[in-house]
């Protein structure tokens, strides 16, 4: 059942820009060594969403892709999704058959979100079908800016009901749609209407993925589930590329929702690159000697 959530003091308070920032740059002082490390690698990887969005995209890359997701390497476990084109879905179904990895799909006129809306729900509709477990859809940028909330609601609502039995992940687009209350405010948008998951951005905007915005983000979830009991999950994507920042996001994620939100069901990275970096690491970790980046595929 839907919980339907009414706005209320926790939109009324602007966001601390100042203490918003300090918070977060707090979680990059953390060390973290030994077996803790080896864990936080081993869950980075498993929460990896392997991507590949480019218009040169073919079946054979789906296919040496969904291998890397199954087995990355470094002693490794498989990642938690392979997110492609909505046309390449079948691919990465029959390649990643019987794995456990989920097929994920970016669709809504990924990444500008600007077709009508009958067209950006019927390509979800064509894309659950086709095969895919989880939608990634963007919001309708041009709507919020605008200052149409209702709209957006509506939207993201359409689409959650198009996706059927899959998981919906919201895209914000945060390097768009402004300042951390202007985040806050359609992180709660996308929560009221249904999303499963929300998540920084499409990765073709700069700024993508910043540890302040993805902090607000997390406490936006967290005041969410406190006031409505629902789990919410979060993707910052775009811009993680090493795994020292990762496990710097893994902290801030544990900091601010708990344990509870560190597993694939809640908890996502978008960021293809930063899956070497991770392996180079485990790798650097069981041997004590560093691997040539050469050693790794590349993505």
């Amino acid at each position: 059942m839907r919980v339907t959530y009414r706005f209320g003091p926790f939109l009324d308070t602007p966001v601390d820009q100042v203490g918003l920032e300090e918070r977060a740059a707090r979680f990059t002082k953390r060390s973290i060594k030994k077996d803790a490390k080896v864990a936080g690698l081993r869950l980075a990887v498993a929460i990896c969403d392997l991507t590949t969005l480019e218009g040169k995209d073919t079946e054979g890359k789906v296919r040496q892709l969904c291998a890397k997701a199954i087995r990355p390497g470094s002693g490794a476990p498989s990642v938690a999704a392979v997110c492609v084109y909505p046309n390449l879905v079948p691919v990465a179904r029959e390649a990643l058959r019987g794995s456990g990895v989920k097929v994920a799909a970016v669709a809504t006129a990924f990444p500008s979100g600007q077709f009508p809306l009958e067209l950006r729900l019927e390509d979800v509709r064509q894309t659950v079908a086709s095969g895919a477990d989880e939608i990634d859809m963007v919001i309708n940028r041009r709507a919020f800016l605008e200052g149409d909330y209702a709209a957006v609601r509506d939207e993201i609502e359409a689409v959650k009901d198009a996706c059927g039995p899959a998981h919906l992940k919201v895209i914000l687009e945060t390097g768009e749609i402004g300042s951390y209350d202007s985040v806050r405010r359609a992180s709660f948008l996308a929560m009221e209407a249904g999303a499963d998951f929300i998540k920084t951005s499409t990765g073709k905007v700069h700024p993508a993925a910043t540890m302040p915005v993805t902090l607000a983000m997390l406490e936006a979830i967290r005041d969410f589930h406190w006031d409505t009991g629902r789990e919410v999950g979060m993707k910052p994507a775009g811009g993680i590329r090493t795994a020292k920042e990762a496990l710097h996001y893994l902290v801030m994620v544990k900091e601010s929702l708990g344990e509870a939100w560190l597993t694939p069901r809640l908890f996502r990275f978008g960021a293809s690159a930063l899956l070497n970096d991770l392996l180079l690491q485990l790798h650097k970790e069981a041997t004590g000697r560093y691997q040539s980046r050469n050693d790794v595929s590349l993505d």
